[in-house]
């Protein structure tokens, strides 16, 4: 059986107040864990089931991880999701050390990257992360406003891709001004070029806009190439006004990488 003490403090970690005052987050569900115990975030512990213990215990004390067996109770009080799962992971939150900046005029040149300007849904900078992930994309740069990375909601909606992507927090400003004139910007407007019909075969910045006001007016002036992602909807009801953040990411990295072969 756990501990009041342990409960309490796994449970205050769905909030960033106490995420960031004791530097630890929770993940949840098997993918998830078994992805972060074979990367190098540090795991402070392992709650889960028995059925779970015994059919992964070799790998967990293959990394010295302390392991508490979970009753289903104990559980549901510690989960940040509905339906718990049958394993939660406290993880320690790195020591947010920026990752140096590319060389813009060399070998990154031909890389791609995301910047995402004040993205507030949890579920979308998840699935961006994931994105990411699936496209070959390895850095993302996310302005100060973004939500949380550690939000439990941003975690869970990884799938395991924070252990694999390198997301740093930065003034977007200094890093667009930093790449003018030295690798093409792509953002998306309504009165952009039509996607499928430019050259995207090479590197760049891919920067996605906040959800309801798209991207901020401060980040538009290094915006070098503007982009449409057209509509082929044809109801005689109308169409949809606008795309998800984390969608409209996917398609500009897809028709990216489709270039590219």
């Amino acid at each position: 059986m756990l501990s009041q003490n342990q409960i309490k403090h796994i449970s205050s970690l769905k909030s960033k107040k106490f995420r960031e005052e004791h530097r630890h987050f929770i993940t949840e569900g098997h993918k998830l864990v078994v992805d972060l115990i074979d990367s190098p975030y540090q795991i402070i512990g392992i709650y889960a089931f028995s059925s779970w213990i015994i059919e992964n215990l070799s790998l967990v004390q293959k990394k010295h991880i302390p392991l508490f067996e979970t009753l289903p109770r104990e559980m549901e009080r510690i989960s940040a999701l509905s339906t718990p799962s049958q394993v939660l992971a406290v993880v320690e939150i790195p020591t947010p050390t920026p990752f140096p900046y590319p060389d813009w005029q060399g070998s990154s040149r031909d890389k791609l990257y995301l910047a995402l300007d004040d993205i507030k849904d949890p579920g979308n900078l998840g699935s961006i992360i994931r994105i990411a992930d699936w496209f070959g994309i390895e850095e993302i740069f996310c302005s100060e406003t973004c939500v949380d990375l550690y939000n439990p909601k941003v975690v869970q909606a990884t799938m395991g891709s924070i252990a694999r992507v390198r997301v740093q927090y930065a003034v977007l400003e200094k890093i667009l001004g930093e790449v003018t004139g030295k690798i093409p910007v792509y953002g998306t407007f309504l009165d952009g070029e039509n996607l499928y019909e430019q050259d995207l075969s090479g590197g760049g910045i891919i920067l996605i806009g906040n959800e309801s006001r798209g991207i901020s007016s401060a980040l538009v002036q290094s915006v070098s190439r503007r982009l449409f992602i057209p509509s082929f909807g044809k109801s005689e009801y109308g169409k949809a006004e606008s795309l998800n953040a984390s969608v409209a990411t996917a398609i500009i990295c897809a028709e990216f990488r489709r270039q590219s072969g």
